[in-house]
């Protein structure tokens, strides 16, 4: 079975949404990385850089949450999330690489000088600079998605299941309150039967356990 290390709301969400939507069986191995348990020898081993998630298929390890999608999409092409033409993934390729280094990087550093570096490490002035770039790169998604009803080839692909969540994560920092597509968008994806909870939703059913 394959087994998918990770726990929601990291980008472990990516992964489980894929697999919701190609109806896989899945082991589901939670990994606490405020609790440290990715710098322990038997994840590095699976994970030398020591982040979520990992997914195992068989003998197979693949890191890196855009890397899984692809690969099980690809594996699982029946489904039809991979683009047929070399120039519709190019299109796709293309999106994706946008969303992971314009919009993801920035959210991630917001992360980082907000809560997960020391507070003696954190950079204020970084969030600004980051938040400032983010909304830069969502507006021209937006602009993109207002002729599109997904992001390439006029059909559900890898690329609308990585925004989704990407699209989550800045709506978290109330970055799309100018971007009335990208909202209305992001609902119609968190509307799919298959999607996994979304960001907020993780941290509410985290709450009410503790």
């Amino acid at each position: 079975m394959i087994k998918l290390y990770g726990t929601p709301p990291t980008r472990a969400l990516r992964v489980i949404w894929l697999l919701n939507e190609l109806g896989l069986e899945y082991q589901m191995l939670p990994v606490d990385i405020l609790r440290g348990e990715t710098r322990q020898p038997d994840f590095l081993a699976l994970n030398p850089a020591g982040k979520v998630p990992v997914l195992v298929d068989g003998d197979l390890v693949i890191t890196e949450s855009s890397a899984i999608q692809l690969y099980l999409a690809d594996k699982y092409s029946q489904a039809g999330f991979i683009p047929e033409t070399v120039e519709d993934r190019a299109k796709m390729y293309r999106w994706i690489f946008f969303l992971a280094t314009e919009i993801e990087q920035p959210l991630w550093r917001i992360a980082r000088h907000t809560f997960l570096y020391p507070e003696e490490k954190q950079l204020p002035q970084d969030v600004d600079l980051a938040r400032q770039e983010c909304l830069e790169m969502l507006a021209v998604l937006e602009q993109h998605m207002k002729t599109h009803e997904f992001m390439v080839a006029g059909r559900l692909s890898v690329a609308d299941f990585n925004a989704a969540y990407t699209l989550d994560w800045a709506n978290e920092e109330e970055m799309l309150g100018d971007m009335p597509r990208l909202t209305e968008y992001l609902k119609a994806m968190y509307s799919r039967p298959a999607a996994p909870p979304s960001i907020s939703g993780v941290l509410a059913a985290q709450e009410s356990q503790d």
